[in-house]
């Protein structure tokens, strides 16, 4: 029998925002794992679909932040960090649902793996397919000299959707990096996790259905793409050296100039006009976008 002062497992922290059609479940699927002591955050971005009315109505053993502003997902996630209790931190994407013994398994792997820092879950899909999320590259790294050298373990970084981490060691380094809005946020935690000397891990044996992209489902898709590619360039930024920057722009602006070249020159001939329009705007800002980051690193100069 477990007592009442004892430090609780997992501190478990979802950010939300608009999400009142998926919280319900992500939450029932979490509340029925009781086999470990944990808590619950969630921290709504200013949502205006009614869930934090909906979340306070039925949850009533979650910590609720109420913010009065879209902050982003890893300020978001940094404000509760000083309030979790447990021994690990488990960040989870309101789109998800949590499949039985996921926590209980995810704190075994910890447990029996002091040299990982943070590992990632096994994501899938609706249907029962696998998801991505698991990276063995950095973006760009194959255009890096020794910047990221001697990094123990082999993973380079798993999927923010869901990820287990020790409670300490995520405060040490601060959480997230707050210039991260959405997107790229998970794989500079794990490149500065890495960087002290911990590996990233991932846990087969602990699952999580992720439906994905919900966060950003009203958003255009050249929008998400500029808010990619501008992630990226903070990434590259923080992590990688001057001369490697200037390789990977030149190697994204010569792809996304021939793209837009032969997406104009097929236009006329191709079936799929609405995909062909779709992937021209995608390298249309790709191009325009890494062109301004170009700018903008020679002015700080």
């Amino acid at each position: 029998m477990r007592t009442k002062n004892k430090q609780q497992e997992i501190s478990i922290v979802i950010v939300s925002y608009n999400t009142a059609d998926l919280i319900e479940n992500c939450l029932d699927s979490i509340l029925i794992n009781d086999n470990i002591s944990k808590e619950i955050f969630v921290v709504d971005n200013a949502s205006s679909d009614g869930s934090l009315e909906f979340i306070k109505d039925n949850f009533a053993s979650v910590h609720l932040v109420a913010n009065t502003e879209n902050v982003g997902f890893a300020a978001a996630n940094n404000q509760v960090l000083p309030q979790c209790k447990g021994k690990y931190v488990f960040f989870l994407n309101p789109d998800t649902e949590v499949v039985s013994d996921t926590f209980s398994e995810a704190i075994a792997f910890m447990d029996a793996n002091p040299s990982v820092g943070l590992a990632g879950t096994k994501i899938i899909n609706p249907d029962g397919t696998l998801q991505w999320s698991v990276s063995y590259k950095y973006p760009g790294q194959k255009y890096t000299a020794n910047e990221l050298s001697d990094l123990p373990g082999k993973i380079a970084c798993v999927l923010g959707a869901s990820m287990i981490g020790r409670s300490e060691l995520i405060r040490e380094i601060d959480g997230f990096d707050e210039d991260f809005f959405l997107y790229g946020e998970d794989q500079d935690l794990c490149l500065k996790i890495r960087k002290l000397g911990y590996e990233i891990g991932y846990i087969d044996s602990a699952t999580v259905v992720h439906l994905g992209g919900q966060s950003e489902k009203d958003s255009l898709s050249s929008e998400v793409w500029k808010k990619k590619i501008h992630a990226e360039y903070i990434l590259y930024r923080k992590h990688y050296f001057a001369k490697t920057i200037k390789r990977i722009s030149r190697s994204h602006i010569i792809k996304a100039w021939w793209r837009i070249l032969t997406l104009k020159l097929f236009f006329p001939f191709t079936r799929d006009k609405a995909k062909a329009t779709d992937k021209l705007g995608k390298y249309q800002v790709i191009y325009y976008a890494v062109k301004s980051s170009i700018h903008q690193n020679s002015e700080k100069k």
